[in-house]
């Protein structure tokens, strides 16, 4: 049997290899000309527990997981239990453990899922030299229906260490391939297509970086913290490349001001962080905008309250995002609805704060920051939006001068004869500090119209379709939503679909643009406040009696759940017209 989707959850404790195995099961799907989606997922400790890698291959493009898995191997069976809500299988399932490992536990065989034991540790013992995530390797990528040579060519290309080693884990490899003869009720994912375009293999922490120095980034201050620093280790090596620098510091608040003055000094600036950085960076962000200093936070967004779950993606701080800091503070707040996207997004963050001398914040996520996916290059415009500074001895120079964009040149420090002070105190056009109510009205009027005037073009949203019903919604949740409409217009129930990409500010009347002729909104969000729907009711006049689905973290939306929402809201919608 064939298909054209497969998903494979490689599970066990920590330290076992299961992560390795996942994405050098990518690699290879990748150089067999699949796409494919690899998804992290741990327990809450700081080191070991349990850990899988979460696959699904296919022959066409994928920004989802599927509702089920079709193989779960568990290299062993320490405390993969936990993760029964995130691996649900069907009752054509195949489950594959140590056969001295202990028994399946029941909640993964309770949906009729058929179980195979295979001696996995005698037979990578077998092979002295070898690991037993190679073997699983191999069985996982045979039961999938890759070839042989993309599994070794993925092991190869990855492998740093001495010859010796890298034959004996191909003779598990080899090992693992052959054990998967025995297992037949695994359908094999169909042949893939010719590449019609290069494909890419990244994570959205990688595409975000990659996306903040196409932008033009050249300085980034760095604080480590789940999910985001993965994206800071890939920028540190990649910033010396293009002649930049990256800066660790000792704490949140220092890095939203060290980017703060790197741009003040002419600079591109960088920080990424997670909710719990954010929250401390407030401050910081509130004088960017109070000073009008271009900089760009990536918030790589996880569950919470405080330290809530780090390893785990929420798309819980888009209230703090839109409305967290103190006075009227307007920034841009964008959101990348895929990991390719997270390239092009980031960069139009960058552009965005350049251009309008405020602060960006960009709304990832821990599933995409951390997730692996194999895409078609991703599309992202050449940089041309460029920071507006002054010129050298401007005559009568005022650095906040009330202009009809309400965007003003900038004085880079050093430029002959233009000098200002920039701090974040209310100020004059000329920077002078006032607490005249002229000048506080003013400058809160320049700092809105500077955004709300500026023509986004059409990358604010991605619409698709023109039914009368229509479904909103942003970031990560995008992918299980966009496939979920697909179902759901198959099944006769057509619905429009708007995926947010411009959160803050919104413009209403381009979203009604967007909205023409619809009769009923759907919001569907991955947090417990359903914050995008509060916003948009307290934004915008949305048709209707606008619905929400929402549901926090840490289960992923499914397609099927998504499906079901939406036709079951479809009909009440029909019962209520009619």
């Amino acid at each position: 049997m064939q298909c054209s989707s497969l998903s494979i959850a490689i599970a066990g404790s920590g330290g076992s290899g299961v992560m390795t195995a996942g994405t050098l099961l990518l690699d290879a799907a990748a150089k067999a000309g699949l796409y494919g989606l690899m998804v992290r997922t741990s327990g809450p400790q700081i080191r070991g527990g349990e850990a899988a890698a979460l696959l699904r291959l296919a022959r066409t493009p994928i920004e989802s997981l599927d509702d089920r898995f079709d193989l779960l191997l568990a290299i062993d069976w320490q405390n993969v239990h936990r993760f029964a809500d995130e691996i649900p299988l069907h009752d054509g399932s195949v489950v594959i453990g140590d056969a001295d490992g202990g028994e399946v536990p029941e909640v993964f065989l309770a949906r009729g899922a058929k179980a195979h034991a295979l001696p996995l540790k005698k037979m990578a013992k077998a092979i002295p030299g070898s690991w037993i995530n190679m073997l699983a390797l191999g069985l996982a990528g045979a039961l999938a229906g890759l070839p042989k040579d993309a599994l070794e060519a993925a092991v190869r290309g990855s492998w740093k260490r001495a010859q010796a080693a890298l034959d004996a884990n191909l003779q598990a490899l080899h090992a693992g391939m052959a054990a998967a003869s025995d297992i037949t009720d695994l359908p094999r994912i169909a042949g893939a297509a010719a590449a019609t375009r290069q494909r890419w293999m990244l994570s959205g922490n990688e595409a975000a970086g990659y996306g903040a120095l196409r932008g033009g980034v050249r300085f980034v201050a760095a604080y480590p913290i789940t999910p985001a620093t993965e994206m800071l280790e890939w920028m540190a090596p990649a910033l010396t490349k293009v002649g930049g620098a990256l800066l660790q510091a000792e704490d949140e608040l220092a890095t939203v001001n060290m980017i703060i003055g790197a741009s003040y000094g002419g600079v591109p600036s960088l920080t990424a962080t997670a909710g719990p950085g954010l929250a401390l960076m407030t401050e910081g962000i509130g004088l960017a905008v109070a000073a009008e200093v271009p900089i760009v936070v990536v918030d790589v967004m996880r569950g919470g309250p405080s330290t809530g779950i780090p390893a785990k993606s929420e798309q819980s701080d888009l209230s703090f995002a839109v409305s967290g800091l103190h006075g009227d503070a307007p920034r841009l707040v964008l959101a990348p609805s895929s990991i390719s996207d997270c390239v092009a997004t980031t960069q139009w963050a960058v552009e965005l704060a350049e251009a309008l001398q405020a602060p960006a914040i960009v709304l990832s996520d821990q599933f995409m920051g951390q997730s692996r996916a194999i895409v078609d290059r991703p599309d992202a415009p050449a940089t041309t939006s460029r920071r507006l500074t002054a010129e050298a001895n401007t005559a009568d120079y005022k650095r906040y001068r009330n202009t009809e964009s309400g965007v003003s040149p900038m004085a880079i420090p050093g430029t002959p004869g233009i000098v200002y002070t920039a701090d974040g105190l209310e100020h004059t056009e000329a920077a002078i500090p006032s607490s005249q109510a002229r000048d506080h009205r003013l400058q809160l009027d320049k700092r809105e119209r500077k955004l709300m005037r500026h023509d986004y073009g059409p990358r604010w949203a991605d619409v698709e379709g023109d039914a009368p019903l229509a479904v909103i919604t942003f970031g990560s949740a995008t992918g299980p939503v966009r496939e979920a409409v697909q179902r759901a217009a198959a099944q006769g129930v057509p619905v429009r679909l708007v995926v947010l990409r411009l959160l803050a500010p919104l413009q209403p009347e381009v979203v009604d643009r967007a909205l023409a002729d619809v009769e009923r909104v759907m919001v569907i969000e991955q947090n417990h406040g359903a914050q995008l729907l509060r916003y948009l009711r307290g934004m915008l006049d949305l048709p209707g009696r606008p619905a929400g689905f929402n549901r926090p973290g840490p289960l992923p939306l499914r397609p099927a759940e998504l499906c079901n929402a939406i036709v079951e809201w479809a009909g009440v919608s029909q019962r209520e017209v009619a």
